[in-house]
Parts: C-alpha cells; structure tokens; sequence
C-alpha cells in the first residue's frame, strides 16, 4: 500500500515532513521533504554512516503522487487507498543523508479513473538522487 488518503491527506512513513508544492492536477506536483537524522530508518542504515534507503525515496515519491493522483481526481476527503502496481527503471545516482532537502518532481504519465503511471524524479540540489517510472492503483472504497 502506497498511502490512506483521509482527512487530512497524509501517510505515515517516509512522508513525514513531506510538502507538497506547485500542484497541478491531472499533471505534476513537487514534493520537499528535509531528511532528519531522527527517521527510524538511520538507525539501522547504516550505523555511523546514515543514508536514505533508496526504497524509502521511492516511496516518499509515490506518497506525493498519491497526493496528486488524488486532489486530480477530488477524492482527498474519500475513504480511498492507492497501492504500489509496479516500480521500473529506478535508478540510484546519489546517496541522501539527514541534512538533505529532497525535492521529489512528479509527472503523470496517463492517468485514468483507476490506474495511473507517474515519472518520479528525486533531487538534492541540482543533484540527481533517484528516478523512476511506477504505476498506481486508486480504491475507492465504498460505505
């Protein structure tokens, strides 16, 4: 599961302290999250040298998409859950570490009522950190 959009639109996990910016529905969003070395993650990755896992950059990336798939769709205030379909052509290029303020750029590849591909590119600086294609299913569930 990628993310349970309630009121208000959040996640736990890698999204804390993630923003959301510069939204354009049905389009692209820009995510910011500042890395803190108090993530539950550091402690184990790795001891003495801290770094982002890069599964925890992908999903911080999908948890923004989520958000954007769902404010494109005006279902922020539904019961609805979007999961991870698939995850291609990810690429790690560099190392995040706390003190880092991840930008994570995302474009909709196509969208749908139900299945939707996104682009994410994840960025410290002007640095390339990581990119990759996903898609998404949203649930709408019903009650």
């Amino acid at each position: 599961m990628i993310c349970r959009l309630s009121k208000p639109p959040c996640c736990r996990g890698a999204q804390t302290g993630l923003r959301h910016e510069d939204i354009v529905p049905s389009q692209s969003c820009r995510g910011i999250k500042m890395v803190t070395m108090n993530e539950p993650h550091f402690q184990g990755h790795f001891p003495g040298t801290p770094i982002m896992p890069g599964v925890t950059i992908i999903e911080a990336m999908a948890q923004a998409a989520a958000v954007l798939a769902s404010l494109s769709l005006d279902i922020v205030e539904k019961d609805a859950l979007v999961y991870f379909m698939g995850i291609d052509n990810a690429k790690f290029r560099r190392m995040v570490v706390p003190g880092d303020m991840l930008e994570l750029f995302i474009t909709v590849k196509r969208s749908g009522s139900k299945i939707w591909k996104f682009n994410g590119v994840a960025k410290v600086g002007d640095e390339l950190a990581c990119e990759a294609d996903f898609t998404a299913m949203l649930d709408l569930r019903e009650g």
